[in-house]
């Protein structure tokens, strides 16, 4: 009889064990993100097999702001695809659809979602500091517009300006805007102490900026790569998830199916 209680004592043991367990991946399961507060920003997490990226979005871009969130939200779409073009003391870019199953050594960076997101550049306020989410696009001769991939996008890296490079993204500004939009003295300063890509200002949309994970950035931007600068050995984005959504998301999306993405050249 003493056996007997002792194995029912064990069994209830791992009854309840497993319960437990069942209700933290149920919990863990259904976690919904946080819904940003007013005067916050929304945040995603982007996993890598190099490391952790966390991102914010900035509002004043709200059109590649909600863009972004719905590929996540609603797609999964940058799980599993690669960091397809990297580099050093410039950028890593990622959000081809086709390099999810892309093998060793092909080209990468062509394709895009069928539509493109209108230019919001928003000097001199958001510029392209050392940390900076920009969205990737095609050529000026083919979009002069300046319209955004739907899909792609880049980290800035770059690297602390001296003369020779503020002047570059001086003349680019004088180029892109005439006399209706100079370099300010913050970004001048922050150009010089922190770094960043001056002579893209104007040209593209940035839309956010890394707030943990700037050492993984670094890691990725100096793996060996190809003549192409993809890496040799796949960078790729495990997860990305919303940490905080926009209000009005707070219920679960039903995952859609994503349009056939058409070649687009970058």
């Amino acid at each position: 009889m003493k056996i007997l209680r002792i194995m029912a004592l064990l069994l209830l043991l791992v009854a309840i064990t497993a319960g437990a367990q069942q209700r933290k991946t149920t919990s863990a399961a259904t976690h919904a993100p946080a819904i940003v507060k007013p005067g916050e920003r929304p945040e995603v997490l982007i996993e890598t097999t190099m490391g952790n990226i966390r991102i914010q979005l900035y509002n004043e871009t709200p059109q590649h702001r909600d863009n972004f969130l719905k590929l996540i939200r609603e797609y999964h779409f940058y799980d599993s695809l690669l960091f397809h073009r990297v580099i050093p003391d410039f950028m890593i870019q990622a959000g081809d659809p086709s390099s999810k199953n892309a093998p060793k050594g092909a080209r990468l960076g062509e394709q895009s979602l069928d539509y493109n997101i209108p230019a919001e550049i928003r000097l001199p306020q958001i510029f392209h500091k050392r940390g900076t989410l920009a969205a990737a696009r095609e050529p000026d001769i083919v979009n002069p517009m300046h319209e955004s991939s739907s899909s792609q996008f880049y980290i800035v890296i770059g690297k602390k300006q001296d003369d020779k490079g503020l002047e570059r993204g001086r003349k680019n500004l004088q180029k892109l805007f005439g006399d209706s939009l100079t370099m300010t003295k913050e970004m001048e300063d922050t150009y010089r102490t922190i770094g960043g890509t001056p002579h893209l200002d104007g040209a593209y949309t940035v839309f956010g900026e890394v707030t943990e994970g700037m050492d993984v950035v670094e890691k990725i931007q100096n793996v060996e790569r190809d003549e192409y600068d993809r890496p040799l050995e796949d960078v790729r984005i495990i997860k990305a998830t919303i940490l905080k959504d926009m209000p009005g998301h707070e219920k679960k999306q039903v995952k859609r199916t994503v349009k056939k993405p058409v070649r687009r050249k970058r």
